[in-house]
């Protein structure tokens, strides 16, 4: 008798086997994989995605699964939360990663324009966030314009010409050079605004350029339109940060920042006058997600 009760208190004592997966887990899994790759989507508008969400924070197990299906398609997870989402980016060998030659050639013929466009997006996350505290700050918002974008461009051409003057460096424009310093020395010849008939903004301007870029960034969900002001005025959100913090420790960003045109702020992004800028008309309070 006492056998049997010895036995009986072992065996309820033994670790419970983990429950195993079923088809349903994996499909709910699935699902929230599919909601994160809607950025558009805003969890506190959609019961499901609300419901998936609470269950990957409280559910370990449906967690590691999400994460798995998340891996299995090349895609990483930056963050899964109320005010995010599930927030995804694709790594580089992800069939969902977007080619900065790929979204190049979308907007223009000329292969030189793929490094304007990386530029561009470049200059947009340093604008928006322009110190390492903002990043880390959830409830920071970064506001950008499209001619402020422009304008710091242009300023950091005017630094890096300076610097590589100074240094005794080439400045003549190296239009099939790639990197930053290649980018840089054909923004500042590309003209700002350009011209067409019907008064339109040019797609090969750098203005133009810039708009692109935030329409994109846009309907990619990491920024919102709120007015027209300053060529187009847009504000950050949760998602971009999230991007941003990915790609902060890029060398090309860091250089940039590292420029001094971004001064430090009470948090509203704007432009660091430079010397003998009358030329660069500043626009005030102004404000990556490809593989090479």
């Amino acid at each position: 008798m006492s056998e049997h009760v010895e036995w009986s208190e072992a065996e309820s004592s033994a670790p419970s086997a983990p429950a195993a997966v079923t088809p349903a887990d994996a499909a709910d899994a699935a699902r929230l994989v599919a909601f994160g790759l809607q950025p558009k989507l805003q969890p506190a508008r959609d019961q499901e995605y609300t419901e998936l969400l609470r269950r990957y924070r409280e559910d370990p197990a449906f967690a590691r699964l999400a994460d798995a299906v998340a891996a299995g398609l090349g895609l990483v997870v930056l963050e899964v939360s109320p005010r995010a989402g599930m927030a995804v980016t694709a790594a580089e060998d992800s069939v969902f990663a977007v080619r900065m030659g790929d979204y190049a050639r979308r907007t223009a013929a000329d292969s030189g324009d793929r490094f304007l466009h990386g530029l561009a997006h470049l200059a947009v996350a340093a604008l928006a966030f322009p110190r390492p505290e903002d990043l880390a700050d959830d409830s920071y918002i970064g506001r950008v314009t499209v001619n402020g974008v422009d304008a710091f461009v242009r300023q950091a051409c005017r630094r890096l010409e300076e610097r590589a003057e100074e240094l005794g460096e080439n400045t003549d424009p190296a239009t099939d050079a790639p990197g930053l310093e290649a980018a840089w020395r054909i923004w500042a010849r590309r003209s700002a605004t350009g011209a067409t008939k019907d008064a339109r903004r040019p797609a090969a301007s750098t203005t133009g350029i810039v708009a692109k870029a935030l329409a994109f960034l846009t309907d990619s969900g990491f920024l919102q339109r709120t007015g027209d002001d300053g060529g187009g005025t847009y504000r950050t959100t949760a998602r971009y940060q999230l991007q941003v913090r990915d790609m902060a420790g890029s060398a090309a960003m860091a250089e940039l920042l590292e420029l001094g045109v971004v001064p430090v702020t009470d948090g509203t992004a704007s432009l660091l006058p430079a010397e003998d800028t009358e030329d660069l008309e500043l626009v005030a309070d102004a404000g990556l997600p490809f593989h090479s």
